[in-house]
């Protein structure tokens, strides 16, 4: 493709060279440049991508796109200067895959808790409608039914529309992914043309990244502020921050609610471990999900499909018969009759969430016992918060790893444990090795109680001092349950 073509559509402050030439491949890893290639001097968190401007043109690019010319120009290489490398790097990889984002209806969530859930929901839902449909997401990724291993939340601009260019060769009519918060900032989504955007929730999360809560909320919001006209925004009323969401969005604003007056919405009417009985805009529906948090998800699932055209009442039915996401309050039952959850809550809100419906549900005639951990090198500050929300729920607590990473699970665990007093510390276990914590809450439950298992959910790994270790703690409950047959 013409180096011309593929930077049409970036701000661009001065062009050194002849943007008349043959590019063979585009790339913002200078280790992954060869003959022909454009590279895309990118300022990540670890690195800048202009420190190897030089190594990229050595191993054969013929163009940089770049914040910064270097000292030193080459005559035989082109240089593209704009005032956002990130932003160019999302607009060419879009330009470079043929714009795949405007050949489906493409469909964004984000939020702290519930964009895994809500997006893999869709993606049920509309191939059961009879669509072919592709998944981004944390789980994993899908192109209609081939799996793709899922690395980040959202994947480079590269990857990411490398993958929905191959979900419009498949034939997918739709694309549902997760935008993260790092996504919106590090622009890799920039250039994709949405349909619609969902927001679900937002508390405390990835402060360790963003610094303060206020510049996290305003990443999460700048996805709406750059909707088009012709999109949807659609949004969860019960979060404070809801409508703060939309204040200056162009696209078209709709709601959903579990407590107040909105486009779509839904309330509890039966709920227990199997499932709940709900009233969604007034029609009753069985699903096979617990929890408010599921409800408010089920709505933004139900509201999505109507604004896309679904009939109303066809998308109820589907609703009944969709599947829970792995390791998203997922129930196993015991031998002797209690029930282990396994669930992906690793925030103070998603914790607490969880716990409220576990406690709604056993209404103080069980024990609810908890395990939980919090990530190493990550925002410390939630750790206490952490701690005190499973105090406050549970009847027992185990306090335990998560991902320690670089640190010591032991630091982690007593940053956890500062948040408590001695009384409150005095009624916990503290037990570092996971498997080990998950085994002993499991053997003091009794039938009837509950033991949720909390943080990690569906991921299948620990990382120990920069290795990734084998661990998943569905495995380990399911083991568990045969040794006591």
């Amino acid at each position: 493709m013409q180096l011309s073509s593929l930077i049409q559509s970036i701000d661009i402050i001065k062009t050194i060279g002849s943007t008349d030439v043959e590019i063979a491949n585009v790339q913002f890893d200078s280790r992954k440049a060869t003959e022909g290639s454009l590279f895309i001097a990118t300022r990540g968190t670890a690195t800048d991508g202009h420190q190897y401007i030089s190594k990229a043109i050595e191993q054969g690019a013929i163009a940089v796109v770049c914040e910064e010319l270097p000292e030193a120009l080459n005559d035989e290489v082109t240089y593209i200067l704009t005032d956002s490398s990130s932003d160019a790097l999302g607009q060419i990889a879009h330009t470079w895959f043929g714009k795949p984002s405007t050949k489906l209806t493409l469909v964004g969530v984000t939020g702290t808790n519930g964009k895994t859930t809500t997006a893999t929901l869709l993606y049920q839902l509309f191939r059961k409608f009879g669509h072919k449909s592709g998944l981004l997401s944390t789980v994993c990724n899908y192109i209609d039914e081939r799996p793709v291993e899922a690395t980040h939340t959202t994947p480079d601009p590269l990857e990411l529309n490398q993958l929905l260019a191959e979900m419009v060769y498949e034939g997918c009519e739709y694309a549902f992914m997760e935008v993260s918060s790092h996504s919106i900032d590090q622009r890799r989504i920039a250039g994709l043309q949405f349909a619609g955007g969902i927001f679900s929730n937002i508390t405390r999360d990835h402060i360790d990244y963003h610094k303060t809560f206020d510049a996290y909320l305003k990443a999460k919001k700048r996805f709406f502020d750059d909707l088009p006209e012709t999109a949807f925004a659609l949004t969860n009323l019960d979060d404070k921050n809801g409508m703060v969401m939309l204040q200056n969005t162009k696209a078209g604003k709709k709601t959903y609610s579990t407590r107040t007056l909105a486009d779509f919405r839904g309330k509890i009417i039966e709920e227990n471990f199997d499932g709940m009985v709900l009233h969604m805009n007034d029609i009753e529906v069985a699903v096979p999900f617990i929890g408010r948090f599921n409800v408010s998800n089920l709505l933004a699932v139900f509201g999505t499909a109507v604004l896309l055209g679904c009939p109303e009442h066809d998308v109820l039915v589907h609703l009944s018969s969709l599947q829970p996401v792995s390791g998203r309050f997922e129930a196993l039952r015991s031998p002797n009759g209690f029930t282990a959850i396994v669930d992906y809550a690793h925030t103070p809100d998603a914790l607490k969430n969880v716990l409220g419906t576990i406690n709604d549900i056993v209404n103080g005639k069980s024990q609810v016992i908890t395990v939980v951990g919090c990530g190493g090198n990550r925002d410390k500050g939630k750790r206490p918060m952490m701690a005190r929300e499973a105090v406050s729920a549970s009847n027992k607590v185990i306090f335990t790893s998560d991902n320690p990473r670089d640190e010591e699970p032991m630091d982690i665990l007593n940053d956890m444990l500062a948040g408590l007093n001695d009384e409150e510390k005095r009624g916990t276990l503290t037990i570092p090795d996971r498997e080990q914590a998950i085994k002993t809450a499991c053997m003091l439950a009794q039938k009837g109680d509950v033991v949720l298992i909390a943080g990690k959910g569906h991921e299948d790994y620990q990382i120990i001092k920069g290795v990734k270790h084998h661990f998943d703690d569905k495995e380990v409950v399911r083991a568990y349950f045969v040794s006591m047959q």
